[in-house]
C-alpha cells in the first residue's frame, strides 16, 4: 500500500469521529422520542407552557372544525390576527 497524505489520514479521521457523534446524536434523540411516545404528559405540559408564554390565551381554543358536515375538514383554515 503507498503512502497516504498525512492530511487525507487527519481528513478521514475526523469524518469518522463527526459520523459516530451523529450515530450517538441519532440514538439519543430516538431514545428521548420513545420515551415521549410511551409518556406524552411531559411534551404536552411542555407545549402548554410555551404556548400560555408566548400566546397567552389561545392555548385553550380548540381549532374550528366545524363545517356543519358533521366531519372534520381536510383543509383547516388558520386565522393570522
Amino acid at each position: 500500500m503507498s503512502d497516504v497524505d498525512p492530511r487525507v489520514a487527519a481528513a478521514v479521521e475526523h469524518l469518522q469521529r463527526a459520523a459516530l457523534e451523529l450515530i450517538a446524536a441519532a440514538r439519543n434523540a430516538l431514545d428521548v422520542a420513545e420515551d415521549l411516545a410511551r409518556d406524552p404528559v411531559p411534551l404536552q405540559a411542555m407545549v402548554e407552557t410555551v404556548l400560555t408564554t408566548f400566546a397567552p390565551g389561545r392555548a385553550a381554543e380548540p381549532p374550528d372544525t366545524d363545517d356543519g358536515s358533521g366531519s372534520a375538514p381536510r383543509i383547516q383554515r388558520i386565522r393570522v390576527d
